[in-house]
């Protein structure tokens, strides 16, 4: 017998809590991430990691180092692009180096704005913000990311990333 009293509790969460829930929950039954503990971090640390992480992806991108842009996912990430998933660092890189880079360099500069990155517990944060590819003499282009961080060995890292 259905608990009725549990249903109704999901059901009356309020939409924001439970599409991340639901956005967890399907991105972790995607991939395997080895999770590293580590219960003496602050949040205040955590989320600075995982700006400088971002930061760092920005730089990388301009320099024209396409590796050290997608440094901050696992191998195994999902990106969630319009014509659907793409998994894993490699088919991203190929997407990137097609369609965004020329000769190994960037068409467009890019940058990220407005981010915010929330706890979802000690060892995973979502982070969304907007993303803009500017210069080049192309047409500025923008959108928004969510991305879900995950504390691994190496430190924060991406497992899914949904851009559009």
């Amino acid at each position: 017998m259905p608990n009725y009293r549990r249903v109704a509790s999901i059901v009356s969460m309020p939409r924001a809590a439970l599409s991340a829930a639901l956005l967890l929950l399907v991105a972790s039954a995607c991939v395997n991430v080895q999770v590293a503990r580590n219960p003496g971090s602050t949040w205040a640390a955590d989320e600075a990691s995982i700006r400088a992480a971002t930061t760092a992806s920005a730089d990388a991108w301009n320099r024209g180092d396409l590796k050290g842009h997608l440094a901050i996912y696992v191998d195994t990430v999902t990106f969630m692009t319009k014509s659907g998933p793409r998994p894993g660092v490699g088919a991203i890189e190929q997407q990137f180096s097609q369609v965004y880079f020329r000769d190994g360099v960037p068409k467009q500069s890019l940058r990220f704005e407005q981010m915010t990155i929330r706890r979802l517990d000690q060892n995973s944060a979502l982070g969304t913000g907007r993303f803009i590819l500017s210069g080049g003499g192309e047409a500025e282009q923008s959108g928004w990311f969510t991305l879900i961080w995950v504390r691994t060995a190496a430190g924060w890292k991406a497992v899914h990333d949904h851009s559009s």
